[in-house]
């Protein structure tokens, strides 16, 4: 299987998830208060919303490069 045909692929399957799921979230760990030894960790969820024009332009360009790849 050559290069772009599996980028193309990547590219299907992440514009399908993007579509699915509209997006994703992680936590992150900040130090809210540090006195001397003690320190106050606290963590943040943090949300990254996909457009669905990007989904949609990705689903398009991995089709796009599979067929451009078979020539």
């Amino acid at each position: 299987m050559n290069p772009i045909k599996l980028v193309g692929i990547i590219l299907i399957v992440l514009g399908g998830l993007g579509l699915a799921y509209g997006g994703f979230s992680y936590t992150k760990e900040t130090t809210g208060v540090k006195l001397g030894p003690i320190e106050l960790k606290v963590q943040e969820k943090e949300t990254v919303n996909v457009p669905l024009i990007l989904s949609a332009g990705a689903i398009a360009l991995g089709v796009f490069m599979l067929v451009a790849g078979r020539k």
